[in-house]
């Protein structure tokens, strides 16, 4: 029997790699996506597929959810609001759309007996590290309206398991990057730091860039979800991190861009500290490997060139996520 598979914000920069990954392996995928931040590019190339539907469409629309939700087996939930600095401005809608937009998809599962439920996490939830590696039992402490809201959302997973069984796992990415990731407005220190390089302009650094943080390819953040899909009973009501156990410091990071883009003359810039930004990040990946068989295949520099060539190529990323 095919795997049916609903992916919210599939349209967006780590959906739209788990899609084609799930059309690929043959399964009926049906993405949703508002498209408020996601690119119909990254995409369009699976809309040859019959086993593939693009529905237009937000999650905190339940009843449009609920429709879809019959028709699958298993939803894996990436729509939100990601970025730090915008749910500063907009807290309200940042909640609305990731914590009762995580709701609706729990209870369009619920009344729906879908048989797995994979949440889309976050690191944030941790806050700062208090310890290194930070673990899964790592204390939740907030640092952002962002990521508080996805503490709740986290948290709501859990309860939907314990209250009524559902059968639901919680991914705590660390920091994804990649192919069709934003690098302009509301964006991620690696896409900027690269595009800047690569327009001969210097990375610019909030703070000391003393911060830290675990960098994940995009391709063993796939491979992550896929461990997660097919093994999918043995981390049910748990969550899980995925990352790659190794701390990078901003400002080193943002010299080793510049020098494999080939522009060692380009000095970072300092400005002022964001507020809500997370001092330090690193994984503890050991439940991951245990439990899954995972292991990061990417080293960051091979990755990062891989990544660089790509954004080499002009990316059309006018609404990418």
């Amino acid at each position: 029997m095919t795997d049916r598979i609903l992916i919210t914000g599939g349209a967006g920069f780590i959906g739209s790699h788990l899609a084609e990954h799930f059309v690929q392996k043959g399964c009926e995928t049906i993405v949703l996506d508002d498209f408020s931040n996601a690119n119909l590019g990254n995409v369009r190339g699976l809309l040859r597929f019959k086993n593939f539907m693009l529905v237009k469409g937000d999650v905190r629309d339940f009843n449009l959810l609920k429709e879809i939700s019959k028709s699958v087996d298993s939803v894996i939930h990436f729509a939100a609001q990601i970025h730090v600095d915008k749910s500063i401005i907009y807290p309200v809608l940042t909640f609305e759309i990731n914590t009762m937009g995580t709701l609706n998809v729990l209870e369009a599962a619920r009344q729906n007996r879908l048989s797995r439920v994979i949440y889309a996490s976050s690191s944030e939830v941790y806050g700062t590290a208090m310890h290194v590696p930070m673990d899964e039992d790592h204390p939740l402490n907030p640092a952002s309206p962002y990521a508080a809201s996805k503490v709740a959302a986290d948290r709501l997973c859990f309860s939907y398991y314990n209250t009524y069984g559902l059968r639901v796992a919680i991914v705590r990415n660390f920091n994804t990057f990649g192919p069709r990731q934003k690098s302009k407005g509301y964006a991620s220190a690696i896409p900027i730091f690269i595009r800047r390089a690569l327009e001969g302009k210097p990375p610019v650094i909030f703070g000391d860039g003393r911060q830290t943080r675990d960098y994940l390819y995009i391709k063993d953040a796939i491979n992550a979800y896929n461990l997660v899909y097919d093994n999918f009973d043995d981390v049910i009501g748990e969550a899980i991190n995925f990352g790659t156990g190794t701390e990078s410091e901003i400002e080193r990071l943002a010299k080793k861009i510049v020098g494999l883009c080939g522009v060692d003359n380009l000095t970072p810039i300092k400005a002022d500290p964001r507020p809500g930004e997370v001092r330090r990040l690193c994984a503890d990946i050991s439940k991951a490997r245990k439990r899954l068989g995972f292991k990061p295949r990417w080293g960051l520099d091979s990755a990062l060139k891989e990544y660089i060539n790509y954004m080499r190529t002009g990316y059309d990323e006018e609404l990418a996520e």
